[in-house]
C-alpha cells in the first residue's frame, strides 16, 4: 500500500509543481507606461518608480518612459525632487502579463525668503556705519549707570523707609518738638542758608518726578 501512494506521489509531482508554475506566472505582470507634468504634459526624466516592502524598482529615461517587472497586486510609489509623491495599486484582475499607464506629478511649489541684493559699501559709508553702530552696554557700564549720583538720589526717593530710619525720624521730630514746646518755631523761609540748599537741590533735580 506504501509503495502504490508513493508511486502516486511520484506521478504527480510533475503536474503540481507545473500548476504551481502557471500560477506564479500568471500572478507576474510588467508595468510599463509615461510619466509626465500635470502641468505641462510633458515627460519627467529620473522619476524613481520604487515597489514598497520589497527592494526593487526602476527609473524614467530621459523621455519620462519606464518599465518594471513586478507581481499583481503590489504597491509602487512614483517619486522626484519637486513633486508630490505617487502612491498606485496594481489591479490583481489584470488579465494577461502587461499594464500600461500614464502617471501625473504635481510639481511642489516652495516659497522662499525674499533676499536684497546690496552693492558693497564705500569706505566713507563703512566708516559712517561702523561710528554710528549702537554698541550695547556691558556689564561694568551697566553698573556704573546705576550707582551714578543722579541715579542714587532718585532710588532714595522712591526706597521706603526701614525702621531705624522711621525711628531716628520720629525722634528727631519728637526732640524738635519738645524743645520749642511753649514757642513758636523758627521759620526758614527767611533763612539765605536754607534758600540756598533749596536752589542747589533743585539744580540738581531732586524735585523731578521720578516717571
Amino acid at each position: 500500500m506504501k509503495k502504490v501512494l508513493l508511486y502516486i506521489i511520484v506521478l504527480s509531482s510533475p503536474f503540481v509543481a507545473h500548476a504551481q508554475f502557471d500560477k506564479l506566472r500568471d500572478s507576474v505582470v510588467e508595468v510599463y507606461g509615461f510619466v509626465m507634468t500635470s502641468d505641462s504634459l510633458k515627460g519627467l526624466p529620473g522619476v524613481t518608480v520604487a515597489v514598497k516592502g520589497r527592494n526593487q524598482g526602476a527609473f524614467t529615461n530621459d523621455q519620462g518612459v519606464f518599465s518594471i517587472v513586478l507581481l499583481k497586486g503590489d504597491v509602487v510609489e512614483f517619486t522626484s525632487i519637486g513633486y508630490k509623491p505617487v502612491v498606485i495599486t496594481i489591479p490583481r484582475n489584470i488579465q494577461g502579463n502587461q499594464y500600461s499607464m500614464i502617471q501625473l506629478m504635481t510639481d511642489t511649489a516652495i516659497y522662499l525668503q525674499a533676499t536684497i541684493i546690496k552693492p558693497r559699501p564705500t569706505r566713507a559709508q563703512f566708516d559712517r556705519d561702523f561710528i554710528n553702530t549702537p554698541v550695547p552696554d556691558d556689564q561694568i557700564e551697566i553698573a556704573r549707570q546705576n550707582t551714578s549720583e543722579a541715579k542714587r538720589r532718585i532710588l532714595a526717593r522712591a526706597l521706603p523707609a526701614d525702621a531705624r530710619e522711621a525711628a531716628n525720624t520720629y525722634l528727631r521730630n519728637s526732640a524738635t518738638r519738645y524743645y520749642y514746646q511753649g514757642q513758636a518755631p523758627p521759620q526758614n523761609i527767611f533763612n539765605p542758608l536754607a534758600w540756598a540748599d533749596f536752589i542747589q537741590a533743585w539744580k540738581r533735580g531732586d524735585f523731578k518726578s521720578s516717571n
